[in-house]
């Protein structure tokens, strides 16, 4: 059994994380899992939220939208998702702007169009999870945790 997992994280635009790790604990649409080395080929719908990766006993912490993640046999994790971001490139104001602007567009398209209203909640589900991780990273900041 290998001790160590190779994680890929990318997006259309990017690859925003590659590297070998210990874990990987990330949120899919049946619930949170941590993926340890030796677990169980994987495809799972992933979710809007926290991308947890552990290596050598220090954390780093990313957010994504949704996408799919995969466990492969020769342990590598794919994570192909719609938007992924590292929690240091976020930016409070611009997560605030654009949480206001999915509002707006869900309200809009409550009553009219099916597709529309899901679209503005996805996008609405993602700056929530946008969010939460900035302020997650303000409170680790604040106790003094270790630097990613």
């Amino acid at each position: 059994m290998t001790s160590r997992l190779m994680v890929k994280v990318l997006t259309p635009e990017r690859l925003v994380f590659e590297d070998t790790v210990d874990s990987l604990t990330a949120m899919t649409q049946v619930g949170e899992i941590t993926i340890l080395p030796g677990h169980a080929p994987l495809v799972s719908n992933l979710k809007a939220g926290d991308l947890v990766i552990k290596k050598d006993g220090i954390e780093s912490h990313l957010v994504a939208s949704t996408g799919f993640l995969e466990v492969s046999p020769n342990h590598t994790i794919t994570i192909l998702a719609d938007t992924a971001e590292r929690v240091e490139e976020l930016e409070l104001e611009k997560i605030e702007q654009a949480k206001e602007r999915a509002k707006d567009l869900l309200h809009q398209a409550r009553d009219k169009d099916d597709v529309a209203f899901a679209h503005a909640a996805a996008m609405l589900e993602r700056e929530m999870a946008r969010h939460k991780a900035f302020t997650k990273r303000k409170y680790r900041d604040l106790k003094g945790f270790p630097k990613e």
